[in-house]
């Protein structure tokens, strides 16, 4: 962690500064295991959607072929982390939530081998609670500690409404060491970085040639109905047409499916992806080359990782490196 609250010694805990917090509230008892505010199982607040999206090929009704045998193309791989800790209710039930963001690049030294690159990860931490509403002592102290706090304004009553609001702040957090990363990377190298996740919220990366967004989960489909039923029919290593996806506050870029692995039978998504590359120079030859570079990555297989079949090997190094790098 790096940083010394109150006492507590640099490096110290996520337990150990919520264990501090409490104190502030004045709370001597503490769960064995101290809830995170991701184990309460709070629903999306984003509902499932199809959305449509103006295509950028020929539509298709069934998987494209990518030509071509896959070959690495990637230099590096871009993830990121998020955790939290939620302390007891104070006043009215409101609770507060310690949370720690943290992102990496990992890049290649040769085939097995990742390096970090650009001196380490960055971690960030904050307290994150509806500043109105929280115990105010305890946000003094805290701060005067030098503890960030992080106003959600949160407006809800129900305390899962204020965890939800931390949990989205959390979220924008991660979003932003992330995208402070990949900005770096596309100023200093020429090379092609992996992003996991979609490279469209990430600023000045989206328009650059050197990041590939590579999205793992599906909550809204893009394309519309024609995209998802392409995607569905696709064997492994096939991809669907492109299309463009945009939205508020976000990039444009050129986006399709790529089926990396057969599924399950289990999850209709099983095995897909969906790429995000930079509109400006986009081509169906720059979607099957992207596409083959991707499909190298599925080996080695990312085992035991529950994910394998959305998940490079790559990626999960860079988890693995921050779940090491930033203690619990």
């Amino acid at each position: 962690m790096g940083e010394s609250y109150g006492g507590l010694p640099p490096g110290a805990s996520m337990e150990a500064v919520a264990r501090f917090l409490a104190g502030l509230r004045g709370s001597s008892a503490w769960p064995a295991s101290p809830a995170s505010a991701e184990s309460f199982g709070l629903p999306e607040r984003r509902p499932a959607a199809v959305v449509d999206a103006d295509p950028l090929e020929e539509v298709a009704e069934g998987g494209l072929a990518v030509p071509g045998v896959p070959e690495p193309g990637f230099a590096a791989f871009l993830d990121g982390i998020q955790r939290s800790v939620v302390l007891p209710g104070g006043p009215h039930g409101v609770p507060l939530v310690y949370g720690t963001v943290a992102a990496a690049i990992r890049r290649r030294r040769d085939d097995r081998v990742l390096e970090t690159w650009g001196g380490g990860a960055i971690v960030r931490h904050s307290l994150y609670a509806p500043v109105a509403r929280a115990d105010r002592g305890v946000l003094g102290q805290a701060g005067a500690a030098g503890l960030d706090v992080v106003d959600t304004a949160a407006e809800g009553a129900h305390p899962h409404e204020v965890l939800s609001a931390a949990l989205d702040a959390i979220h924008r957090a991660r979003g932003a060491v992330e995208a402070e990363l990949a900005t770096r990377w596309c100023a200093r190298e020429t090379a092609l970085l992996y992003v996991d996740g979609g490279i469209a919220g990430l600023g000045e990366p989206a328009s650059s040639d050197r990041a590939v967004g590579v999205v793992k989960s599906h909550r809204t489909v893009y394309g519309g109905q024609a995209a998802m039923n392409a995607a569905f029919a696709m064997a492994a290593g096939q991809r669907t047409h492109a299309f463009t996806v945009e939205g508020r506050g976000r990039a444009s870029v050129a986006s399709w499916y790529l089926r990396l692995h057969a599924g399950d039978g289990t999850d209709p998504f099983g095995g897909i992806v969906r790429v995000e590359v930079a509109s400006g120079a986009f081509t169906s030859e720059r979607a099957d080359s992207v596409s083959r570079w991707i499909l190298a990555e599925r080996s080695p297989v990312a085992l035991p990782d529950p994910r394998w079949r959305v998940m490079p090997y790559g990626i999960r190094a860079v988890e693995e490196y921050l779940r090491a790098a930033v203690p619990r």
